[in-house]
Parts: C-alpha cells; sequence; structure tokens
C-alpha cells in the first residue's frame, strides 16, 4: 500500500511518500480502506516528537479516519460497510474497558500516535473501534468528525456537565476542538463566547452559533466577557491553547464555575492563583479523549444534522506536507483533510 510517513522527527518536510506492506487481517480486527483522513495538531506533536512517546520510524499517523471496510471475521461488520472509526483503542477486556470508561484502560492509545493511523491506504483496527459512517456525510465530512468531537463533547457534557442556559468560553474557535464546542454548548441553549484571531474567524464562529465573538489579538477577553455578563462571568471555560489564557480564563469564571482544559498549545507551566480557586468555589477539570460509548451520541446528533464537522480545506495525501503547515501557521478554520483512495 502507498503511505506518508514520518521518516525521523522534525519539520513537515519529515513527511515522505513510502510503498509498505499491506496490513495482514487477524482475528477480531477489521481491514479498512481509508478514503479519507483528516489532520489534528496532534498530528504535528506526534511528526516533532514528544519526550514520552517512543516510536518505532518510519510512523504512520492520522487520527480521524473514514473509509470501506476490505476485511472482517466479525458479524456485522461487513465488506463494503461504509465506517468511521473510534480514535481511541484499549484493551477491551480490562474493568475499565467494559465499564465503559475505555479512555481510562492503561493500555489505551491513539491511532496515528501509539500505533499505526491513516495516512495510508489501508488500516487494521479492533472490530471494536468500527462505527457506521453518517448517511448524509461524504468520507471527507465523517473523517473530520470523531476525534476533536469526542474531546468537545467528553468536555462539556461529561466533565462539565453543561446544563441547559449556561454562559460558555470557547477558546480558539477556529480549532477543531474550538469549532465542536460551540456547536455542542448550542444543543444545550447555552449563551457562548468564542474566541479567534481576525474578522473572518469571528465571523466563521458566528454562523456556527456563537452568540458573542471575540477577538484575542486585539480585544482582552477577560474584559469582555465581564460586560457581556454584567460582571457575572461565564459558566464553563472550554480551555485548550495553555499558559497565554489560563489565568484569565481562571478569573472569568462565575461563583462556582468550571474551567476543563484538554490541552496547551502555548505551554503548560501556567499560574494558578489558589485565592481564587476556594474562594469562588471553582472546579478545575482535566480531560483527554472520551469512551467509545459517547461516539455513539455524537453520532446521533451528527446524522440528525446537529452537529456539523466544520472543514477549512480538503487536500489529496501527497500535499500532507502542505497541510501540515496550514495548521502551524494557524491558517485554517476547522479541519484539513487529506483525501487518500
Amino acid at each position: 500500500m502507498k503511505a506518508v510517513v514520518v521518516t525521523r522527527h522534525g519539520d513537515a518536510s519529515v513527511l515522505q511518500p513510502l510503498d509498505l506492506p499491506d496490513p495482514e487481517p487477524k482475528p477480531g480486527e477489521v481491514i479498512v480502506r481509508v478514503k479519507a483522513v483528516a489532520m489534528n495538531h496532534l498530528d504535528v506533536w506526534v511528526r516533532e516528537g514528544l519526550p514520552s512517546l517512543k516510536l518505532e520510524l518510519p510512523h504512520i499517523l492520522g487520527s480521524d479516519i473514514a473509509g470501506v471496510v476490505e476485511w472482517s471475521d466479525t458479524p456485522g461488520i461487513e465488506r463494503g460497510m461504509e465506517c468511521v472509526l473510534s480514535p481511541g483503542v484499549s484493551c477491551g477486556r480490562c474493568r475499565e474497558c467494559l465499564t465503559g470508561r475505555d479512555h481510562f484502560c492503561r493500555s489505551y492509545g491513539i491511532l496515528g500516535e501509539h500505533r499505526s493511523g491513516g495516512y495510508a491506504e489501508k488500516i487494521r483496527v479492533p472490530a471494536a473501534n468500527i462505527l457506521p459512517k453518517p448517511s448524509r456525510l461524504s468520507f471527507a465530512e465523517a473523517a473530520a468528525v470523531p476525534l476533536v468531537f469526542l474531546t468537545a463533547w467528553h468536555m462539556l457534557v461529561s466533565r462539565a456537565e453543561i446544563r441547559e442556559g449556561e454562559w460558555v468560553l470557547v477558546h480558539a474557535a477556529g480549532s477543531g476542538v474550538g469549532s465542536a464546542a460551540i456547536q455542542i454548548a448550542k444543543l444545550f441553549n447555552a449563551t457562548v463566547i468564542a474566541t479567534a484571531r481576525g474578522a473572518a474567524k469571528l465571523e466563521a464562529a458566528r454562523k456556527l452559533g456563537a452568540d458573542h465573538v471575540v477577538d484575542y489579538s486585539t480585544q482582552d477577553f477577560l474584559a469582555e466577557v465581564k460586560r457581556l455578563t454584567g460582571k457575572r462571568g461565564v459558566d464553563v471555560v472550554i480551555e485548550h491553547t495553555g499558559k497565554s489564557t489560563w489565568e484569565k480564563s481562571i478569573l472569568s469564571l462565575t461563583a462556582g464555575g468550571r474551567l476543563v482544559t484538554c490541552g496547551a498549545t502555548t505551554g503548560f507551566d501556567a499560574v494558578t492563583d489558589l485565592r481564587f480557586l476556594f474562594y469562588k468555589k471553582l472546579s478545575l477539570l482535566g480531560s483527554t479523549m472520551g469512551s467509545k460509548g459517547e461516539m455513539f451520541e455524537i453520532l446521533r446528533w451528527v446524522e440528525a444534522g446537529k452537529l456539523s464537522p466544520v472543514i477549512a480545506d480538503v487536500l489529496p495525501l501527497a500535499r500532507a506536507q502542505d497541510g501540515h503547515r496550514k495548521i502551524e501557521n494557524r491558517e485554517n478554520f476547522g479541519k484539513i483533510v487529506f483525501e487518500v483512495a
């Protein structure tokens, strides 16, 4: 099969085409012919190298995958089935897996990070990772759903336990998680304040449902939150930018508010003034990915047209380097998707 692989850690130029052996089918696993694979910032971090992640090179990136079943020995998963892949892989046997908390499994990994991903014509995955593709979506659209909607859903619904009519601050609305979080918050009739940079991204955030938008490059988002809420603050902050927004994000919360974080793209060594934490009875919550079970609920809303992937660009896989540069330069609002076959 043809693939685009990381040959060594470094900039986008380390992504190179390579012919590899087709994956061999194993009992309980499925071979999928990849039709489309969407990028995440995770792809960039893995390509550059993570201190705790030891990879066998060459490595295939790509967590968000849609395609067609080519081989299966699992009843109900038939050859020719159009599918989207749940990006998290776990043992399927431990207590956490069997109680619906598979993302807590000690052997949990993510396609494209801990094992081969979708920058290739074919991929082998456990049968448990096969989900039916929403019929209203193209393969490119379906590939843009899993990781970011799962992350945002788990942050808002499972961790923050969002309630009807709350105020929600969503940072980096142009990111995959940000664009998903706006839509999920609106399912709960939340009033959404979204931050982004530049008029085009702010307008795109409004079209997704954001009630108020803030240009973080020219406006103080904390001052805007206070103004818009009458100094009350928001109930929930969706935070994945890290150090540059952390302190003001905490100050943006109302008494009893919840901040959920899933990343630290501007730095991990943020400062927390504990006086605000205990005096205002705040909750600071960490979140990574979500369960396979949550993917069924997400896809139900996607099929109903209540949640939709946001795509910035669709490129052939041969232009993977270009896609990586676009994300690094923050040129995109929404996902960059590679068509494979």
